[in-house]
Formats: C-alpha cells, structure tokens, sequence
C-alpha cells in the first residue's frame, strides 16, 4: 500500500472515531511530513485524497479543517418514502403533522400540478425530526382525484404506503429540482437552524404508471445534516 494512502486511511480514522472534531484544524504539511516521515508530496496527495472524499477542506493560508462527515446520505435517484428512507439508516424519526387540509389550489398550484378551476389538492406541512433535532420542512400537495381522502395517521406514518397499498396507484418516477436557498421566516419557525440562514430546497414532481401527475413537494432541508447522492455511468 502507497504510503499516502497509510497516511489517508489513519486521519479517516480518526476523524470516523472522533480523535479529530469538526472544525479541528489538521497539523501543517511540516508538521504531517515531520509525524509521518515523508515528502510534501506525499502528504499533499493525502490531503488531496481526504478534500476529494469530504473529509477537508483546504483554506489557501489557513490549512485544512476538519468537515462534518455525520451526514443523511439522501439519494437524489429513486422515489422512496421518508420513513422507507430513515429505516434504512436505523435512525429515530418522529413526524409531526404541522397542516392537513383539503382546498381549492392557488394559481402557483395550480400551475405546478397541472390542475384546473375544478381541482381540488391536500395539502399538508410536515416536521421531520432526526434523532432529537427538527432536520425538514415537508410541504406537500396531493391532486384530490387520485387521492381522494387523507388522514392525520397515515400522514404521520407513509403517504405512499397507503396511496399503493390502500388506493392501489404504482407511483413510477419524479423530476427534482435543487437548489439552494435564503431560510424563510417559516423554515425558522419549524427547523433548528441555529446560526444557518441557508436551506437546501428539493422540489419534486412526482407520477404514476399511467403518467398522471399527482404529487408536488417542496422538502426544506438543513444544510448542515445532510447531503445528496446519485449514481452515474458512462
């Protein structure tokens, strides 16, 4: 094994087992080639390799700092529910349902679901709270022909288990939307931003087999909790 990669795989470690804090500045380039006994060049492939994989990040005249790594991977690709989601990653989750109401659409709505004058949509907020700290905003909008009756429990538990399960759709495919905005007076209210004044916003257009356009989401994420994955092939 290539000494660099020695060097990549001990900081890993102790960063995985908390030996080094988030925001901890690492040791110089002089003092890593000291501890380790090695070239610049060495250590500097090391720290390449740590930044690459987001571990650190370098700051030109500062040195390199320490990322948080305790982060939801949250896959961009594929439709699964929030609790499918969090399940996978064994984490405690609880919801709780901030609005459920069913009412005519706005002209935004309207627009975003492709409804009409005689459309009715569900609309419900939800919290998400992780492991003791509210990390999403939900908002959801529900076409009311497709899903004609909602209620607290199963907004609580999984909308898609019951849409496929009690209403037997097949939801098929969505289009996302991300991007990164200035926190709202409400993503303040309902999230523990702290200090963030920024959230990540995921807006989703969600289908069923047939093609019918039937949900639309706007989930508002802290930028501090969670990061985005897909998987691409040439």
């Amino acid at each position: 094994m290539s000494k660099y990669i020695e060097i990549y795989n001990e900081i890993v470690s102790d960063i995985e087992n908390g030996n080094l804090e988030v925001d901890s500045k690492l040791p110089s380039e002089a003092q890593l080639m000291e501890k380790y006994s090695v070239s610049r060049d060495t250590i500097r492939k090391s720290l390449n390799l740590l930044e690459q994989n987001g571990y650190i990040q370098k700051s030109k005249g500062k040195g390199s700092f320490v990322l948080d790594i305790n982060k939801f991977n949250f896959p961009v690709s594929g439709i699964r529910s929030f609790k499918e989601l969090i399940e996978s990653m064994g984490k405690e989750v609880i919801t709780s349902v901030e609005e459920l109401s069913l009412r005519s659409p706005s002209k935004k709505t309207m627009a975003k679901l492709e409804l009409s004058n005689e459309d009715y949509v569900w609309k419900i907020v939800r919290v998400r709270k992780i492991d003791g700290e509210r990390i999403i905003l939900d908002k959801d909008y529900f076409n009311a022909r497709f899903v004609p009756t909602l209620t607290l429990e199963v907004c609580k538990d999984s909308i898609y288990k019951y849409i496929e399960g009690e209403l037997g759709l097949r939801i098929s495919y969505a289009k996302k939307e991300i991007t990164v905005q200035q926190a709202t007076e409400e993503d303040k209210k309902y999230l523990d931003l702290g200090f963030d004044n920024m959230v990540v916003v995921v807006k989703s257009y969600t289908y069923l087999e047939d093609r019918s356009l039937f949900q639309y989401t706007e989930s508002r994420h802290r930028t501090d909790k969670f990061k985005f994955v897909d998987f691409a092939r040439r």
